[in-house]
């Protein structure tokens, strides 16, 4: 049996032109080609009452969070300064909970972008709500003009992480859609890649494997760089044992 691997769905608040709704749920279809090619089966989630996620997290292996909109800076104590982007509360706290209740049933989790960010938030962390704002040593563009899948920037993994033994390098080039970031990374998890400004680009589980997350959309790269393929090939590795 094929492990089965959970993408959060985002949320289309504008009509959809298929449907004439709003509200429609979609995941990036890039993810779920990754999944697949990498040897697991996709199913898409959308947001639900937070209180279902315990039921939830029996249907599935692996968790995957993808990219979307900024997280609502009230689940990790602040309030919205005015550069940061358009939220969706009912989101957040839907994956905030699926991460602890995924957590709690010792499931594996990759988290992209957002993921990272949402990850950290759901385990006691924080972020930046907007890196030119708050991060003085920014220097790099990480909100790139480029086409998605091509990279624009290094990040520098640490040799002796778990992310360094899934791309086999030491630098990495990467494309960046982001302008928030990993400010304090929470109790569990580590920091096993930056970028040259020292921007977190990648976290990892202290104590085992179970947490791996980037910055970066691999999701929307491996087609053309296939070591990027590789964190999927992980995930579905990892979910095998559950």
């Amino acid at each position: 049996m094929k492990p089965v691997i959970a993408i959060t769905a985002d949320v289309r608040v504008a009509d959809s032109e298929v449907i004439n709704e709003r509200r429609a749920d979609f995941a990036p279809r890039g993810a779920v080609d990754a999944v697949l090619a990498a040897g697991g089966l996709p199913i898409v989630l959308p947001y639900t009452a937070p209180e279902l996620s315990e039921e939830l997290v029996n249907t599935f292996d692996g968790l995957l969070i993808p990219g979307g909109p900024d997280v609502d800076p009230t689940f990790f104590g602040e309030e919205p300064i005015p550069e940061i982007g358009r939220t969706y509360y009912k989101r957040d706290a839907f994956e905030i909970a699926l991460v602890k209740a995924t957590m709690a049933a010792k499931k594996p989790i990759f988290g992209i972008c957002r993921g990272i960010q949402v990850i950290n938030i759901a385990m006691g962390g924080t972020v930046f709500q907007d890196l030119g704002v708050q991060d003085p040593s920014c220097r790099i563009r990480h909100a790139q003009a480029a086409p998605g899948e091509f990279p624009t920037h290094h990040v520098v993994i640490e040799p002796h992480s778990y992310v360094r033994s899934i791309l086999k390098t030491d630098r990495s080039y990467v494309n960046s859609r982001h302008h928030q970031a990993v400010r304090k990374v929470a109790v569990g998890l580590t920091v096993s890649a930056q970028s040259d400004d020292q921007v977190i680009e990648a976290v990892e589980s202290t104590q085992n494997s179970e947490i791996v997350a980037v910055q970066w959309h691999p999701e929307n790269m491996w087609q053309e760089f296939p070591d990027q393929l590789e964190f999927f090939k992980d995930l579905v590795k990892r979910s095998q044992h559950n």
